[in-house]
């Protein structure tokens, strides 16, 4: 069986875009997004500078985390080892966008499904090189099999210094770059042009765009350190990006809005269970009988609506149930929330009917609840080119935002059914602020382990995101005046962790990777 690598000479490579004008006329890809397409950073200051360009697309990893994270197998690997897509079955989640390290996915504006380099399988499959191939003036596009040891391909991966993008990702990429310049390998190496300017083309700083090159010093009013932009580039090369494609953020406001509502579902049954567990709640009390099941089935409803507005294809969401790709934490999660949705509706039949069968309920209903709590990390973590979602503190941080959030909903509920619930709430509640805040201090003020973290960080605390990440902590930190000030105040914390959660989620994913 053959195992497809593509080599990109650089040092053959004249930046003729020739290979991007094949793949848009073969694969008929659309204005606006691109399989493949030539980077530009120019290196060096005149007049001792020259250009280097980068051949950007799939890489064709041998580990690849986009068909880890698809929840239909809509991308999948081929036994040749070409990474492909199944456009019929793709749900348009774009969770193999947030996945892939090298931002080499996007969403067909034209039939809405996921899309992106395939290494002209079709044409593969007939004995044919990719267009790219063919159309290169200068022979700096080859493709080969790895196994043939008489294929060209192999003989110079195996004899002559040849690189990948991104190795620490660990997806094995075969995609091979002889002679790339490194300015152009790492995203954030060269650092953006004055006033978003590029070669043909603009890059705009909106809210859900990804802006190509790392910050620059000068490309806004102030010096640096004024909290304008970051301090320093990554790169102690002169290098300038001069040409780069738009790029989006995959997921927008509405996956911010899922992590709120599915906290509150999770929190809304957690807190009561746990207080009648530590004894500070009566078994037959009305937020436990009554509101537990209501408010978490109501937010899980929610949080069912939103995660399928959010779909490129949400008629087809049955097939995450239908098709079912379990390496796939949006899977996993799917059927958590299906699982506890299923002990909420029981737990509501028993109440209707007055009979003893809550604590039955109680028993799955406590680790599921916990699981549609933080699975999101997990979700998160499949999500490889996130580098600030890495943290092994999300999952106990998002089961300490659940509590927070199903307490701060639970307190003005507790006012009109369960008087004496209040304070035990509103005690539940202070400690999950409290934990939450100072989580997220320590989160943002410990040194990161790779660059793109910390540009996400700062994009987060200082950068685009600053006034949401603001908000969320002083709308929190007034939160925590309820005790005093009264009890109505603890739902503006949900107001402060939608707020932090859209910063969180947003902030994540605004590095560039290309």
């Amino acid at each position: 069986m053959a195992r497809w690598a593509k080599v990109i000479d650089h040092e053959s490579c004249i930046g003729c875009h020739a290979c991007s004008t094949a793949c848009k006329s073969e694969n008929e890809v659309p204005l606006s997004v691109n399989r493949t397409y030539v980077k530009y950073v120019d290196v060096g200051v005149f007049p001792q500078a020259r250009r280097a360009f980068q051949v950007t697309r799939c890489n064709q990893c041998a580990d690849a985390p986009c068909t880890h994270a698809c929840p239909t197998r809509a991308m999948h690997a081929r036994p040749d080892g070409i990474v492909d897509f199944d456009k019929d079955i793709c749900i348009g989640c774009k969770a193999c966008i947030a996945a892939c390290p090298y931002d080499a996915i996007f969403i067909n504006p034209e039939d809405h499904s996921a899309e992106k380099c395939n290494f002209c399988a079709h044409r593969i499959d007939m004995s044919l090189e990719p267009a790219c191939v063919v159309v290169c003036p200068t022979e700096a596009i080859m493709v080969g099999d790895l196994n043939d040891p008489d294929s060209r391909v192999a003989q110079m991966v195996n004899r002559e210094p040849v690189t990948v993008r991104r190795p620490e990702k660990e997806t094995h990429p075969k995609l091979f770059y002889r002679g790339a310049h490194q300015a152009t390998l790492d995203p954030l190496a060269a650092r953006r042009p004055d006033g978003g300017l590029f070669m043909w083309s603009e890059q705009t700083e909106g809210s859900h765009n990804v802006v190509a090159g790392y910050p620059s010093k000068a490309s806004k009013p102030g010096a640096a350190g004024d909290g304008h932009q970051p301090d320093q580039a990554n790169s102690s090369a002169a290098a300038l990006l001069s040409y780069d494609v738009p790029h989006k953020a995959p997921w927008d406001w509405r996956v911010s809005l899922y992590t709120l509502t599915k906290g509150i579902a999770a929190g809304a049954y957690l807190v009561p269970l746990l207080m009648i567990l530590f004894g500070v709640l009566d078994a037959d009390s009305p937020i436990w009988r009554w509101a537990a099941p209501i408010v978490g089935g109501a937010f899980l409803g929610l949080t069912g609506l939103v995660l399928i507005a959010d779909l490129e294809h949400p008629k087809r969401f049955y097939m995450i149930f239908t098709k079912a790709h379990w390496r796939s934490w949006l899977v996993k999660g799917s059927f958590i929330i299906g699982g506890y949705s299923v002990v909420l509706a029981l737990h509501f039949l028993f109440s209707v009917l007055d009979r003893p069968g809550r604590a039955f309920a109680a028993a799955p209903g406590l680790p599921l609840a916990a699981m549609t709590a933080i699975y999101t990390a997990y979700l998160f973590a499949q999500a490889k080119a996130r580098d600030l979602w890495q943290s092994p503190l999300l999952p106990p941080h998002l089961l300490v935002q659940a509590l927070l959030a199903g307490s701060a909903t639970l307190v003005p509920v507790a006012y009109f059914i369960d008087i004496d619930a209040v304070e035990p709430l509103l005690i539940v509640f202070e400690i999950c602020a409290l934990v939450h805040l100072l989580m997220v201090l320590g989160e943002v003020t410990m040194t990161h382990a790779t660059a793109h973290a910390h540009l996400a960080t700062w994009e987060m605390v200082k950068g685009r995101y600053r006034n949401f990440f603001w908000a969320g902590i002083v709308l929190t930190a007034v939160a925590l005046l309820a005790p005093w000030v009264g009890a109505a105040l603890a739902p503006v914390a949900l107001v402060g962790l939608l707020a932090f959660e859209h910063a969180y989620v947003q902030a994540g994913q605004a590095v560039p990777l290309a």
